[in-house]
């Protein structure tokens, strides 16, 4: 008995099936048939897409980005290459409504004693642990005429940075949340990095 092999035949019907489909004759770039040429899209990195925190309206302005924007020309010295490791990063997603809810919870103890002129880093700290953080999350320091402080909120780390003026004129409790540093761990400023 004779056996009849068939896997050559196969593996030609398919790719004569792929050819007389198209499949394979456009190259990059190209235009298949035309001869012209065209751009084929580049994916880039998405940008992660905020939604309404809770108490926030959802038609909210955006955030000012606190990254330098880049230059159309690159710098010819490197600075902004060079101490990119000092830029936090944004918060996004619940992060981002974490960080919200913290920099609010701050600011409703913190006021109080601002418009009092009441305050000091002392006071300050305590009023910070009092809002349930440990000590070993809460940095305050003198400066600028007030206080400021920063709180790691979380390990993720999600922080909190800002000051209590004096009882001045448009003085306020200022509080932002940002997401840490590259390459550094927890959310106090490096001071070296690559």
């Amino acid at each position: 008995m004779t056996k009849i092999r068939t896997t050559g035949v196969r593996a030609g019907t398919v790719l004569l099936a792929l050819l007389a489909a198209g499949c394979g004759t456009q190259r990059a770039g190209g235009d298949a048939g035309a001869g012209g040429s065209s751009r084929s899209a580049v994916a880039t990195p998405s940008t992660p897409k905020d939604f309404p925190c809770p108490g926030e309206s959802p038609t909210a302005s955006p955030r000012p980005s606190t990254a330098t924007p880049s230059p159309t020309a690159p710098p010819t010295d490197h600075y902004a290459e060079n101490h990119g490791f000092m830029i936090p990063f944004e918060l996004h997603g619940k992060r981002r409504c974490q960080g919200l809810a913290a920099v609010a919870r701050v600011r409703e103890a913190l006021e109080p004693q601002r418009r009092r002129g009441q305050f000091s880093p002392e006071s300050v700290r305590k009023a910070l642990i009092d809002l349930g953080y440990s000590g070993g999350q809460v940095q305050v320091y003198p400066g600028g005429g007030g206080v400021g402080f920063l709180v790691q909120v979380d390990d993720y780390p999600v922080c909190v940075e800002g000051s209590l003026a004096g009882n001045l004129d448009g003085a306020t409790t200022k509080a932002d949340a940002f997401g840490g540093y590259p390459d550094h761990d927890g959310c106090d400023q490096p001071s070296g990095g690559h």
